[in-house]
């Protein structure tokens, strides 16, 4: 997916920017990259490949050039970024979080007729950032700009804009992905996908934008320059799984919602009887431990650590875009302590059945370790759609979803008319899918959170959740 993190003031915010876009490095694992305005060298800029080694071990050594009083990184898992854009609008850096689905519809319509080049990258895409630049030149101001380039895209894009005299940031327009600004007690302001980036720089929180929301961090301060929207679609995956514990999303902490999620789970599967007799509760590392320790302290179960995650090398299982790579990483990173595994019932917690690798290689290196059961449970409902406004994920097909392999299984073609009901466990259908994904990773006894459930723990308004993923719904 991606993150970034922008700064304004009136000292040199190079170590600001460094140690704040790092702190987004959970989000993506392919590129990094910085830009500084100084008065002195006007625009310094450095971008870096990051999938073999970390952002602050790639950057470090370019921090003595990355000196400025305005500057913003990113982390980004699509494109090299951010991009140096010359136009009759002036000299600004951009970048940009999201997905362009009418990618070459918009350069077909608005491009083709009128002498434009983009610059095409090694797998003859074109970059994002640049495509979304060339529509905020399209107008006569870049806010005007910024407003047309995101009703313009079907998908999302949330931006992040810096000219030499500050830094517009843009929330996308349906408001998927949050947008935070903080306050240094020594008047300097910062941007950031993540509130936890910048309170640790010494920040504090200052303005979270809504919906569409654009504002302006210059000398005059933080300034909202275009209003925010009334319609919000948040993306609810994010409380799930992809936020940092510390971080908050329209008020509602990340790891505060997992306990409240696994309590709730726990809570409907104790009124519906179907319990298991457990030694231990456990959760998957690291996201799933936190929804764990929810359900064992409502079900009064103890709360274990029976394996651990290695994780100073080895990235998210889902992300690499290889099959082999995904299994042989799933496998790599979990550590058993065999003490508390063997002759053991087990009821562990995931943050989600997605592909179902991971899911997969911890059963069966739990009974290899000795374990007498094992059961599974998911705190979100299988992910049954690829999503089509953030790019969370690089597969390539919703038939590498294993909700969805399993429908084609159960009933061919014939099922995919039915994935509302293969979604909701309390139809025929969704008992079938959930058996069926029990018998086939070998688990004990399987269960997921229902979406009313996952809607309960985060707590806001349902209506202002994206939940897509889940149920389809748009």
């Amino acid at each position: 997916m991606g993150g970034f993190f922008g700064a304004f003031s009136h000292r040199d915010v190079g170590l600001d920017v460094f140690f704040g876009t790092d702190y987004h490095s959970h989000l993506g694992t392919r590129r990094g990259g910085m830009v500084v305005y100084g008065r002195e060298n006007g625009f310094v800029r450095e971008i870096h490949d990051i999938e073999n080694t970390p952002f602050r071990t790639k950057f470090e050594g370019d921090l003595r050039e990355l000196k400025g009083h305005i500057g913003m990184g990113c982390i980004s898992d699509t494109d090299p970024q951010p991009l140096l854009v010359r136009s009759h609008l002036g000299l600004y850096a951009i970048c940009t979080v999201g997905i362009i689905n009418n990618t070459d519809e918009l350069i077909e319509t608005y491009f083709s007729d009128h002498g434009h080049q983009f610059m095409a990258q090694s797998n003859g895409k074109v970059n994002a950032s640049e495509l979304v630049a060339a529509l905020i030149n399209m107008k006569e101001n870049l806010v005007d700009g910024i407003l047309y380039a995101q009703e313009m895209i079907r998908g999302s894009i949330t931006i992040l804009l810096m000219t030499k005299d500050g830094i517009l940031a843009a929330r996308d327009r349906l408001g998927r992905l949050p947008v935070l600004v903080g306050r240094h007690p020594d008047g300097s302001l910062c941007v950031s996908f993540e509130s936890f980036a910048y309170h640790k720089l010494g920040y504090e929180d200052a303005h979270e934008l809504g919906p569409r929301e654009i504002v302006a961090l210059n000398s005059e301060g933080c300034k909202t320059v275009s209003p925010p929207g009334k319609d919000m679609k948040i993306c609810g995956f994010l409380w799930t799984y992809y936020g940092y514990p510390n971080s908050n999303y329209e008020g509602v902490n990340v790891e505060v919602m997992r306990y409240r999620n696994g309590e709730i789970m726990a809570r409907d599967e104790i009124a519906r009887g179907g319990l298991p007799k457990v030694d231990y509760v456990a959760g998957v590392p690291d996201s799933g431990v936190p929804h764990a320790i929810g359900f064992a302290n409502r079900s009064g179960k103890p709360f274990v650590r029976p394996f651990v995650k290695y994780t100073p090398t080895w990235p998210r299982s889902f992300t690499p875009t290889n099959q082999d790579v995904r299994n042989q990483v799933a496998k790599m990173k979990q550590i058993p302590v065999p003490e508390l595994i063997q002759g053991k019932k087990l009821l562990l917690v995931d943050d989600s059945i997605v592909r179902g690798t991971q899911l997969r290689e911890t059963v069966d290196f739990l009974y290899e370790s000795g374990a007498q059961e094992v059961h599974m449970r998911s705190a979100c409902p299988p992910i049954m759609y690829s999503c089509k406004y953030l790019n969370f994920s690089r597969g390539n097909s919703d038939m590498e979803l294993l909700a969805r392999r399993m429908v084609q299984e159960l009933e061919g073609d014939e099922g995919q008319a039915h994935l509302d009901e293969y979604a909701d466990a309390s139809t025929e259908r969704g008992r079938c899918m959930l058996r069926s994904i029990c018998e086939k990773l070998g688990f004990d006894s399987l269960g997921y959170q229902s979406l009313d459930g996952l809607l309960e723990a985060i707590g806001i308004d349902r209506d202002k959740i994206c939940t897509y993923c889940w149920s389809g719904a748009e």
